[in-house]
C-alpha cells in the first residue's frame, strides 16, 4: 500500500484526535493511501517533541513552518488555533500539499475568502473538518431528505448547545476573548453547517448575539455566550438556529428537527447512534415516530462494527474525516465540505453578526 507523510500542526485536544485518526484509518477502512505520521509542530518545540513521542509521529517540528516546507510531509492536518489557518494554508498550497483544516477555516471572514482563492488556484484537495455530520445517522438523515422520504422541508430547528460556561463562576479563559473563540465562532458553524447540508442554502436571516456575563474570575468576556436567529432557506423553508456554551444540563446538544410534507426527522448527538423518523404514510393507527438504531446499514458504520445498534463514538468521526480526506487525495477529486463550503458557513456568521449589531434582517450573499 502507497503511503503518504502526515503532518499535523497542534497536538492538543483537535491534534490528538486528529492523529488517532490517522493511525487507525487504515486499518478500519481500508483506504489506499496509508497515512505515516510524519511530523508535528506545536507552540514550542518542547510540546511538539512531547506529542511526538506521545502519538508516535516521526519527528516534532520547530514551527509550522518547517513542517509545512519538510519534503516528507505530502499533507497538511491544521489543529491549531484559528489566527494560524490562513498563513499555513496558503504556504501549504504554494506547496502544491493538500489541506485538511479544523473549522472554522479562518478567524475573519477576509481569512476565510484568501484560503479559499489559493485553494482553488493550486488545485489541490482542500476540506475543513467538520465532524458531526459524518455519524451515520446524520449521514442516513441527509439520504432520506435527498430521496424526498420525508417530502418537500417546510421547517428546520437546529441547536448547538453546550454548558461548559454554564457556571457564572468559571474563570475566564482563551475562550472568552476574541470574536472567533466566542458561540458564533466556536459552536455555531457545526450547526449551521448541518443546516446547508442537510437543507441547502439560507438566503436571509434575523439573529440576535449576546453576551450574558460580562465579567468572570480573571478577566472581562469579550465575546458572545449565546445567539439565536430565524431563517430562510433558498428553497423557501423556514427555520430556526439557537447556540450556547451557557446551556445548563446540555453536554453536547446538537440536534435538528426538520418538518417535511410527508414526513419529519429528529437527532440529538447526545445520542448519536439513533435516528427519529416519521412518516405520514403509515397507518393511522401506527403513526409516530419510530427510533431508527445505526448499523451496517447504515453510512460507514460497518468498518467499525458488524454488529447493529453496537453504536459510533467521537473519534469514529474524525476516522470518517480521515478516511474521505484520504481517499480524495488518491482520486484527485475535491470531498464535502470543501473550503469553499467553509466560506459558505462563514458568510452566514458574518450575516448573523451583522444582523444582530443593526437589529435587522440580512441577506446572505454568495460569490
Amino acid at each position: 500500500m502507497p503511503e503518504i507523510g502526515i503532518g499535523i500542526l497542534g497536538g492538543g485536544y483537535m491534534g490528538k484526535a486528529h492523529a488517532v485518526a490517522m493511525s487507525a484509518v487504515g486499518a478500519v477502512f481500508g483506504t489506499t493511501l496509508r497515512p505515516r505520521l510524519e511530523m508535528v509542530s506545536a507552540s514550542s518545540h518542547a510540546s511538539a517533541e512531547k506529542y511526538r513521542a506521545a502519538y508516535g509521529f516521526q519527528r516534532a517540528a520547530r514551527d509550522w513552518q518547517e513542517l509545512v516546507a519538510d519534503p516528507k510531509v505530502e499533507a497538511i492536518v491544521i489543529a491549531s488555533p484559528q489566527s494560524t489557518h490562513r498563513a499555513v494554508a496558503e504556504a501549504a498550497f504554494a506547496l502544491n500539499k493538500p489541506v485538511l483544516c479544523e473549522k472554522p477555516m479562518g478567524a475573519t471572514l477576509e481569512d476565510s475568502e484568501a484560503m479559499v482563492a489559493a485553494a482553488e488556484k493550486s488545485g489541490c484537495v482542500n476540506m475543513v473538518a467538520y465532524n458531526y455530520i459524518r455519524t451515520p445517522a446524520s449521514q442516513y438523515a441527509r439520504k432520506l431528505i435527498q430521496d424526498g422520504v420525508i417530502g418537500d422541508v417546510t421547517w428546520f430547528r437546529g441547536e448547538h448547545t453546550e454548558d461548559f460556561y454554564a457556571d457564572p463562576q468559571a474563570p475566564a479563559t482563551w475562550r472568552t476573548d476574541g470574536d472567533a473563540n466566542g458561540t458564533m465562532g466556536d459552536l455555531a458553524p457545526h450547526m449551521i453547517n448541518a443546516a446547508l447540508a442537510l437543507i441547502g442554502p439560507v438566503s436571509s436571516l434575523m439573529a440576535e448575539v449576546e453576551r450574558v456575563h460580562e465579567n468572570r474570575p480573571g478577566g472581562m468576556v469579550t465575546n458572545d455566550d449565546h445567539a439565536q436567529m430565524m431563517v430562510r432557506f433558498q428553497s423557501g423553508a423556514m427555520g430556526h438556529m439557537y447556540f450556547s456554551r451557557i446551556a445548563t444540563g446540555r453536554k453536547m446538544g446538537y440536534a435538528y428537527e426538520i418538518s417535511g410534507t410527508k414526513g419529519a426527522i429528529r437527532f440529538d448527538q447526545e445520542d448519536q447512534n439513533a435516528l427519529w423518523l416519521y412518516r405520514m404514510e403509515d397507518a393511522e393507527a401506527e403513526r409516530g415516530f419510530r427510533k431508527i438504531l445505526t448499523g451496517p446499514a447504515h453510512p460507514d458504520y460497518l468498518p467499525f462494527c458488524q454488529g447493529p445498534g453496537h453504536g459510533t463514538g467521537y473519534q469514529d468521526q474524525i476516522i470518517i474525516e480521515a478516511k474521505d480526506f484520504l481517499e480524495a487525495i488518491a482520486k484527485g477529486k475535491p470531498s464535502w465540505p470543501t473550503f469553499r463550503d467553509g466560506l459558505d458557513v462563514k458568510r452566514v456568521v458574518e450575516a448573523a453578526m451583522t444582523s444582530s449589531r443593526t437589529k435587522s434582517w440580512q441577506s446572505v450573499l454568495s460569490k
